[in-house]
């Protein structure tokens, strides 16, 4: 949206609308500054208010309920932004293979309801391959490479060259932040360690977030738990929400098991057993031939969800395995003969890449080709919302 200060930390699928039996007042449509009269909450505001009923316009990435996703991108733009939407033009970023008719329903949106004077809609995997230009293992700014992006709900190889979404190649992954917070809530039920029940999600969403790492083997890491306990174990502290009396768990394996499934989704989803790395391998392996040495060498880590600790060079080591046992078979069928180029694997971490849509749109944004590119709002009233079908590529700087 407007890509002027660091994102706010919105919950952007949740929103919540009083129950029934709340007493709030309906409410009205106001389109000014203030909205903090407004009878529903968003992000983190909606999961802390117990009597009102939670819903989630947005699943896996795709809008399902626009008069939801209006009434939440007003109090973005008013209440947390506080910007005119008249003053200032628009990046919206969409996931991977969203519709044609989507993009027309936004258009509508920001044009008629909040009368902005230009809209962009870029795709979040360019975005985040422009975010990875901030890294130092970056030599040439390019916008060719394979995206990994993994959020809380869902997780997607994107394949992208010279700026377009490879769309027939995006692989779904069925694995994500959402995916290892559950496992790990089961673990911890499992080991029965005095966690309230009501308590449980929260409990292991923290130690997801504070504990958590990726080991480059899991037989090893059972050893070094079962050698040394004391050195590997860490002490998680909460309070019970209801007796205010605190309560202490071990945190042991639970600390590499549950992102592990990442490359063992085996053990959370028994309908998947296929690693992250094969995944890659295979998305790039179905891309045009002339694009996949530079896939190889520019994967890209977006999301929360990789953040873990050594996910990019787990990752790299797995997928550089995979390559390479390609190679020497292809040298033994051919006798010997032929001797294959070796092919680069190189996955880019950086600084920003929890936030590399957010950041990589704000790069774009600020340069000056940005509005040249825009729909504009005489565009707009002139020839209709079809107009945001289609959205040039920018942003290739030297």
């Amino acid at each position: 949206m407007i890509l002027s200060h660091l994102p706010a930390t919105l919950r952007s699928a949740t929103l919540e609308t009083p129950s029934r039996s709340s007493s709030c007042r309906p409410a009205q449509r106001r389109l000014t500054k203030g909205v903090d009269d407004l009878d529903f909450f968003i992000g983190d505001e909606a999961i802390d208010k117990p009597n009102y009923a939670t819903k989630w316009p947005i699943r896996h990435g795709i809008i399902e309920d626009w008069d939801l996703k209006e009434k939440f991108m007003e109090q973005v733009i008013f209440k947390y932004l506080r910007a005119e939407p008249e003053d200032h033009s628009f990046l919206v970023t969409e996931p991977p293979l969203n519709t044609p008719e989507n993009r027309e329903y936004l258009a509508e949106i920001m044009f008629e309801t909040f009368n902005i004077p230009g809209l962009y809609i870029a795709v979040q995997a360019v975005l985040a391959l422009a975010a990875s230009w901030t890294s130092r293992q970056v030599g040439q700014r390019t916008l060719t490479g394979i995206v990994i992006d993994s959020g809380d709900g869902v997780t997607h190889a994107i394949p992208v060259a010279e700026g377009y979404v490879i769309g027939s190649c995006i692989k779904h992954i069925p694995i994500a932040g959402r995916d290892i917070t559950y496992f790990i809530q089961q673990l911890l039920r499992e080991r029965e360690v005095g966690v309230p029940p009501e308590q449980s999600l929260e409990t292991a969403k923290a130690v997801k977030e504070r504990y958590c790492y990726i080991c480059p083997d899991i037989v090893k890491e059972f050893t070094k738990y079962d050698t040394d306990p004391e050195k590997w174990i860490k002490k998680y502290k909460g309070i019970n929400a209801i007796t205010k009396n605190q309560f202490h768990i071990d945190v042991g394996y639970e600390r590499f098991l549950g992102p592990e499934i990442f490359f063992h989704p085996e053990f959370a989803n028994p309908d998947f057993r296929e690693p992250i790395s094969d995944v890659v391998d295979g998305v790039i392996q179905s891309c045009p031939i002339d694009v996949r040495r530079p896939l190889y060498k520019n994967i890209v880590l977006s999301g929360g969800s990789t953040m873990f600790r050594d996910f990019g060079r787990r990752l790299q080591r797995d997928l550089k395995r995979v390559v390479d046992a390609r190679l020497r078979l292809s040298e033994e069928l051919s006798g010997g003969r032929i001797k294959p180029k070796p092919i680069e694997v190189q996955v880019i971490t950086h600084h920003m890449q929890r936030y590399a849509v957010w950041f990589g749109g704000s790069m774009l944004a600020s340069t000056p080709e940005f509005f040249q590119v825009c729909h504009t709002k005489k565009d707009y009233e002139e020839r209709g919302p079809g107009i945001c079908r289609h959205n040039p590529v920018f942003g290739i700087m030297s």
